[in-house]
């Protein structure tokens, strides 16, 4: 179980500007993701170090928008005039979090740029639409094109800042407490009016980095 990507949902000025305008502050080059199909979203790559990345995505105007959970989490993040949607946790078999959240993960794909269809299964956004202090949870069927893989980058994820409450987390996570889980990662915690993702930090060329 590792930390996978972060995912940032496009402001009005629209998915490229919102990627560009990130991609400058971190000194990453945007690179295009493609269309969830099955989602009704299309996203943005900003690929990171250590197998990690940020993702900024979009709601596209298609049905499957309306339908599809990830497409409603992103449209009602988007309409608050974007910003941090989601963290995103990596497993090797879902099985045991489709047993602990009692139902089934659903099949995720996308036909990228390069001409590369991935392919991953995910669950758990429900639970990050009802508390969105809450990571999703993703098994890909292979790393070898992997979206940090689209860019060799030195930056790397080192922070997150979330409102809302270890315990629940933890719970979230099926683990007792967070031991040797992710030691690069300073979490920090407080308790707002709003239990969500209110910040992530990067080591960048130039130091540290909060978005």
């Amino acid at each position: 179980m590792r930390i996978d990507h972060v995912s940032y949902a496009a402001s009005p000025a629209g998915l490229q500007a919102t990627a560009e305008e990130l991609g400058q502050k971190l000194g990453i080059t945007p690179r295009d993701g493609g269309v969830h199909p099955r989602f009704g979203t299309r996203n943005v790559i900003l690929p990171l170090a250590g197998d990690r990345y940020l993702e900024v995505v979009e709601v596209l105007d298609h049905p499957a928008s309306d339908k599809a959970p990830f497409g409603q989490a992103v449209r009602a993040r988007s309409e608050l005039g974007g910003g941090w949607m989601a963290w995103v946790i990596a497993v090797d078999d879902l099985g045991g979090v489709e047993e602990r959240l009692g139902r089934r993960a659903v099949e995720g794909q996308r036909h990228t740029p390069e001409g590369v269809e991935l392919h991953w299964r995910q669950i758990g956004i429900r639970g990050l639409i009802a508390d969105p202090q809450l990571p999703f949870f993703v098994q890909w069927a292979s790393m070898e094109h992997h979206p940090s893989r689209l860019d060799h980058s030195p930056v790397k994820l080192t922070g997150l800042h979330i409102s809302g409450d270890p315990a629940r987390i933890r719970e979230w996570l099926g683990i007792a407490e967070r031991g040797d889980w992710e030691q690069e990662v300073d979490f920090t915690f407080e308790q707002h009016e709003r239990p969500e993702l209110e910040s992530v930090t990067f080591q960048c060329a130039d130091g540290p980095v909060t978005i």
